[in-house]
């Protein structure tokens, strides 16, 4: 069964770069939000298996809208994505139970070594 992913990014061009990396490698994307609570949403909605989620974004950041569909769902998966220079964010992320990250500008092998093991 195919793998239903969420991206969760406020910039459009990086949505576009995580969904093809994803398509390209047998995901399905099932949705993407542009911000944290449109993220909370949206979860809610799909359902999906993981969640890529940018931790810098207007409205609610990463960290927060993590820590909202962790307590809607105690088995969430959510990989952070960070930009350099933000290793004090990815820790929070981590101790808030993202289960990686991966740091942009994405390379497509470890934006998959990420997603394969945390899902599969």
């Amino acid at each position: 069964m195919t793998k239903r992913v969420l991206i969760v990014d406020d910039a459009a061009f990086m949505r576009m770069m995580i969904k093809d990396i994803l398509s390209k490698n047998g995901y399905e994307v099932v949705g993407e939000a542009q911000d944290g609570q449109d993220a909370v949403e949206k979860y809610k909605e799909l359902q999906p298996d993981l969640v890529t989620m940018d931790i810098t974004m207007p409205e609610m950041d990463g960290i927060a809208a993590l820590k909202e569909i962790q307590s809607i769902d105690k088995e969430a998966k959510v990989i952070m994505c960070s930009a350099m220079g933000q290793q004090a964010m990815v820790i929070d992320a981590i101790q808030a139970g993202a289960k990686d990250f991966i740091v942009k500008p994405f390379q497509a092998d470890r934006v998959i070594e990420a997603i394969s093991k945390v899902i599969g």
